[in-house]
């Protein structure tokens, strides 16, 4: 757990940061030399594909990771592509598509052309044991990245980033972790030593904060709960980490700007402080 001193450090931060100048230019600075914030659009499930662009763009980030919410995976390729492409038309990178199921043998293809016809580099993912190995032919014939996304207690397959670390060990390099810092937390598992541990199989980083890890519904926007976000952001930077740290803010999801927009400043707040 980060200390409350530096905890309260940084909650300062972003209303300074904000008083300084314009938070779109404040976020072009710090993306350009820092980690890649960006938002997970489950965060943003109960609105249509138009109006979360629209609210991503306000929260100042440039990359993004679709949840099927905003394209689902019945449309057909050509409107996959397009729908992909309003997203970066919009000035926003996808960095991947998920959490997607790859549980079902029959349908695991079929998300890896759905992967292909958006232009995901990457899925986030949850496979079993048993399609794991399908998966990695995938993953190799389409030369897609398989994020594997670990769920916490609940999940009987990779509830911790260990159990995935375990699973993709000599295997394909594009076989790797995505880390949710919230389920993490709950398994007892230490986020820093997990994300020291997973090294270059750290594909993506989900981020939100609980105010106790107790429990799930427990969260909290970021920096206002109980999780070492600041060790986390330092750790990430040391480590010259290349992959997303996406919001995944999953409260209020009738109106869940607020807590988004204090999630991501105080992260921003972080590394400005790093830089300072």
């Amino acid at each position: 757990m980060q200390s409350v001193s530096s905890r309260r450090t940084f909650l300062k931060m972003p209303a300074a940061l904000a008083a300084s100048g314009p938070l779109a230019a404040l976020a072009a600075a710090a993306e350009a030399e820092d980690l890649k914030l960006g938002v997970a659009t489950y965060s943003l499930r109960k609105f249509p594909r138009a109006r979360a662009i629209e609210m991503i763009k306000e929260l100042g980030v440039r990359y993004v990771s679709i949840k099927s919410f905003h394209l689902p995976y019945e449309l057909p390729p050509a409107e996959l592509a397009a729908g992909a492409k309003e997203f970066r038309d919009a000035g926003l990178t996808v960095l991947s598509g998920g959490n997607i199921d790859l549980k079902n043998p029959a349908e695991l293809r079929r998300m890896f052309e759905y992967a292909k016809a958006a232009g995901m580099p990457m899925i986030v993912c949850a496979p079993s044991h048993e399609t794991l190995p399908e998966v990695e032919k995938l993953v190799k014939e389409y030369d897609i990245r398989a994020a594997i996304h670990n769920h916490g207690p609940e999940d009987k397959y990779f509830p911790t980033p260990k159990s995935v670390l375990d699973a993709v060990h000599g295997r394909d390099p594009r076989l790797g972790l995505c880390i949710d810092i919230g389920h993490t937390a709950r398994t007892g598992a230490d986020i820093l030593e997990s994300i020291r541990e997973a090294g270059a199989r750290l594909f993506d980083v989900h981020v939100k904060d609980l105010k106790d890890t107790s429990a799930r519904a427990v969260q909290v926007a970021v920096g206002d709960g109980v999780l070492p976000i600041v060790g986390m952001l330092r750790l990430l930077k040391k480590m010259n980490y290349q992959g997303g740290v996406m919001l995944e803010y999953e409260i209020y999801p009738d109106n869940p700007l607020p807590g988004m927009h204090r999630s991501i400043g105080y992260m921003r707040g972080v590394l400005a402080g790093m830089r300072g």
